[in-house]
């Protein structure tokens, strides 16, 4: 016998209300209480509903209707759930599958995921939320593979055009040059229509918790942009910058499940069960993006942004440089935000006692060199407006210096201010602003140019005033600085470049490859005298 959920209707008011989304859902179950309950539980989602008494109903109606996804309960007369998802796979393979299953249900279960290829499978009694977030992720999915194939598409018919186009070229060079143009500049729209839908999706994402509660307007985004900003003074490459910065808009995902009676309240006001409950969102969060390779680092970050330097956070009470040093960076940020809005602390803090707060807790809830870095940059202060001058693409030398963000139309940054650009940045501006026809406008530094900046990354004029060598960590010493960012043997970044080594850090290292086994090499600077 089925076992029913509480009745939506009868829960508390706190109970979240799913983000309506589009979609087209068949229901299969041989109770009907069963397919009402999953109805009901289903209508604040936006989506079509269908509903079969059996797997024989289920197959007639697909005949007819075009489904997104198929739920189906496991022990049903005449054809189980097993055989109709099989019957699914098989005639209908692009429509998802799930399958409600009861504990005893496992030689079954294995079936049906060997036969009919299920989404996921659902133990009975289910929980409402975790449904709810299973049958968003199957929708989605879908939706993304369905994006993927016809881009896919595009793709091999403009590369078979292309290779009509060469097969005679001789003699159709002349008369093709047009259209060959034309082709690739179709695809060129087909790969930013991706990137700009990758992006589309991360910034709906972290719309999600904004839309719940007012006054989270703009969280995500600001976190975002200030974690972005630290990464980048602390020496985080460009990928790395962006795996915070993506952890930084989507770091709240987790929460969506939440009662609002929750989210409403700031954390320290919570009682123990409803603080337990939201110390599980980073987990969450990371539980929901990490089937997107794209995402898989920002995951990492996202599940660790709530650690703390003295191993008091959660959700696994990591210490120091166990903490992904993203996490480490992200946490920062997004207390000094939630301080200022009152989400954290009983009452909104100004930005300057959110600053003491930050600092009387370095080396305890924060890391020290983040903290650091995040107190030299707030003190960067201009008394006034940097003197610049616009200019064009066409117009702009090696050693020039930005004074503002570069960015494409779509939003995504080019360039950061403060850049000095070199040939090979050039040669990539030219190619984007050709690309977009938008006649692109600079602002640089006035007077910058050749002879009085140059950029360090190009063949150097003068001589290299440092060196460095290579320690093991039993040979580093308090006051040492890396020359090179020094990751974990499993990949993840440990310290950047420029940190300056204490005792304290130099233990954790030590500590570090005698758990792992691994022995650590430090690149240090060193000055030629």
């Amino acid at each position: 016998m089925n076992e029913l959920p509480q009745d939506r209707d009868e829960m508390p008011d706190e109970v979240t209300s799913p983000k309506p989304m589009a979609g087209r859902v068949l229901i299969v179950d041989d109770e009907t209480s069963i397919l009402s309950a999953l109805r009901r539980m289903l209508r604040p989602l936006g989506l079509t509903i269908f509903t079969a008494e059996s797997g024989r109903q289920a197959l007639e109606l697909l005949e007819k209707e075009p489904v997104d996804l198929v739920v189906s309960d496991m022990r049903m007369p005449e054809m189980d759930g097993a055989q109709l998802l099989e019957q699914v796979f098989s005639r209908w393979p692009e429509t998802k599958r799930i399958l409600l299953t009861g504990h005893s249900d496992t030689a079954a279960t294995i079936a049906a995921i060997n036969r009919g290829k299920i989404w996921r499978y659902v133990a009975k009694p289910w929980n409402d939320d975790e449904l709810i977030i299973t049958i968003q992720q199957a929708l989605a999915h879908r939706q993304l593979i369905h994006e993927n194939s016809r881009l896919t598409r595009l793709t091999r018919q403009q590369n078979e055009e292309l290779k009509q186009l060469n097969s005679n070229l001789e003699k159709k060079v002349a008369e093709r040059t047009v259209e060959l143009r034309s082709a690739l500049q179709s695809l060129e729209h087909a790969h930013a229509g991706l990137r700009q839908g990758f992006l589309a999706t991360v910034r709906v994402f972290s719309d999600l918790i904004e839309m719940r509660e007012a006054r989270l307007a703009g969280h995500s985004r600001r976190v975002a942009d200030f974690a972005r900003r630290l990464a980048e003074r602390l020496g985080l490459d460009d990928a790395q910058q962006q795996d915070v910065l993506l952890a930084g808009l989507l770091h709240d995902i987790g929460k969506v499940g939440l009662p609002d009676a929750i989210i409403d309240k700031p954390f320290n006001a919570l009682p123990p069960p409803a603080k337990a409950e939201m110390m599980q969102h980073p987990a969450k969060g990371q539980q929901l993006l990490k089937g997107v390779e794209q995402l898989a680092n920002a995951a990492r970050i996202i599940r660790h942004h709530h650690e703390t330097n003295d191993g008091s956070g959660y959700p696994d009470h990591l210490a120091g440089l166990a903490i992904p040093y993203g996490a480490r960076i992200l946490a920062l940020a997004n207390d000094y935000d939630a301080l200022q809005m009152g989400t954290l602390l009983l009452h909104p803090h100004s930005p300057r006692e959110a600053q003491e707060y930050i600092i009387k807790q370095r080396g305890k809830r924060y890391d020290p060199a983040v903290v650091d870095a995040f107190i030299a940059m707030l003190a960067e202060v201009q008394p006034k407006a940097e003197p610049e001058i616009s200019i064009t693409v066409a117009e702009l030398r090696v050693g020039m210096l930005l004074t503002r963000d570069v960015t494409q139309a779509d939003g995504s940054l080019l360039l950061p201010r403060g850049r000095i650009v070199d040939s090979a940045a050039i040669a990539e501006l030219r190619r984007v602003d050709a690309a977009e026809a938008a006649g692109m406008i600079l602002h640089i530094r006035r007077g910058s140019g050749p002879a009085t900046l140059r950029d360090p990354s190009e063949p150097a004029v003068q001589k290299r005033g440092w060196k460095e060598v290579a320690l093991p960590t039993a040979r580093l010493k308090e006051g040492m600085m890396l020359s090179r960012h020094l990751h974990h043997h499993e990949g993840y970044l440990l310290l950047a470049r420029g940190y300056h080594l204490d005792d304290a850090i130099i233990k954790q290292l030590r500590d570090i490859e005698a758990v792992d086994g691994h022995p650590i090499t430090v690149h240090i600077h060193i000055g030629d005298h």
